[in-house]
């Protein structure tokens, strides 16, 4: 495949706390039928909140695509809850407390940012396991076109995607979004991931940023605007219709934050891709002289999202939730037998995320035609 025809590729990693697993289980399926030191099969790599880590991750590998999958499969196997936020009960209750009390200080002095969870073990992963120095070098061997974190701006309530790339890309700027180049560090990551009122807020610059889906009206966008006219996406929810039964109930503290994060993570991906199916009808209809006086082309995507409920997994490792958590969880009515997808946002534990990564595999195999004429491979 010559280089710029292999440009045109990217990836869409969307966000949902532990949900991610289930990614690395697709992408696991794609190295069964590429060579042992192949590159990255999608030189432009996209990602939001928890799929923002996977892609850096991909980034960092981007020289040889079975290498990285490895490295990303084992940190999620061998994944515990403390590793991305402090949750013995006492660490859980003693943040909460110092935050209660942090807010009868004068506006005058400097405070942390407020939460009700602390991921500073989070940022410590991060810097142990990636090695930001190699998306340069990866960037210089052409192994990669651009990698981009979106987050969400507080201070300017907008989505900014912040691109590290290939000298040619442009920075660019629209209704509520704007794409930024710099050089991708923990923070943009620590951003991207800032689940809102879960995580504290992150600054850079003279911005404080959150999780990039609070924003993020057209999650397709960064991809485009970075070159790709060939999308595949890993989604972390699965389509259900509710029962009658469900209708019937008031829904409970649990279910509406779950409905909540549901809603931030997935909603306005489907939103986006129904849009661009409009567009590709309308733009089917041009002839290619009138194609060219326009700034629109046809956007191949490929959506590849779980078969089976999420939830219903994390309901089944309850009991693996640290006690601290799960304390917490319980003053607003999260149980095992829950009707909301909450634990599953939030349950970073190993076994929990080995059946999501086995899922995941398990789908892209049963995908795998459409997979492999997407990617030509």
């Amino acid at each position: 495949m010559q280089l710029d025809t292999r440009n045109q590729y990217a990836l869409i990693l969307s966000g949902g706390g532990a949900r991610a697993a289930y990614q690395v289980g697709v992408l696991k399926s794609i190295t069964q039928y590429l060579p042992r030191n192949h590159e990255l099969p999608f030189p432009v790599l996209c990602g939001t909140s928890a799929g923002a880590i996977n892609t850096a991750a991909l980034a960092c590998y981007a020289s040889c695509y079975h290498l990285g999958i490895r490295k990303l499969e084992w940190v999620w196997k061998n994944f515990t809850t403390s590793q991305v936020y402090d949750c013995t009960f006492s660490s859980t209750f003693n943040y909460l407390i110092a935050n209660y009390f942090s807010g009868f200080r004068s506006e005058l002095v400097r405070k942390k940012p407020s939460s009700l969870l602390n991921n500073q073990p989070l940022r410590k992963l991060i810097k142990q396991t990636l090695d930001f120095s190699r998306i340069e070098r990866n960037l210089l061997r052409n192994s990669l076109q651009a990698l981009c974190i979106s987050a969400s701006s507080y201070t300017h309530r907008d989505s900014i995607s912040y691109f590290q790339g290939q000298p040619h890309l442009q920075e660019w700027r629209r209704q509520k979004r704007r794409g930024k180049a710099c050089t991708i560090e923990v923070d943009h990551l620590i951003a991207s991931s800032a689940i809102p009122i879960v995580f504290p807020t992150q600054k850079i610059g003279n911005e404080f940023l959150g999780d990039g889906a609070i924003h993020q009206i057209s999650p397709l966008s960064p991809a485009i605007h970075l070159g790709a006219s060939k999308i595949m996406i890993i989604g972390v929810d699965k389509e259900t219709n509710p029962s009658l039964n469900d209708t019937q109930i008031h829904p409970n503290s649990a279910a509406i934050a779950g409905h909540l994060l549901d809603t931030v993570f997935a909603d306005t991906l489907d939103a986006d891709l129904e849009r661009l199916q409009r567009i590709n009808q309308t733009v089917s209809l041009f002839t290619p002289k009138q194609l060219l006086q326009t700034d629109l082309r046809a956007i191949d995507c490929l959506v590849i999202s779980p078969s089976e409920s999420i939830q219903s997994i994390a309901n089944k490792y309850y009991d693996l939730l640290p006690s601290g958590i799960k304390a917490l969880l319980k003053l607003i009515g999260v149980s095992a037998n829950t009707d909301s997808s909450l634990l599953s946002y939030l349950l970073f534990e190993g076994p929990f995320c080995q059946e999501l990564i086995h899922l995941g595999y398990k789908d892209g195999q049963a995908n795998q035609d459409k997979i492999r004429a997407f990617l030509s491979i």
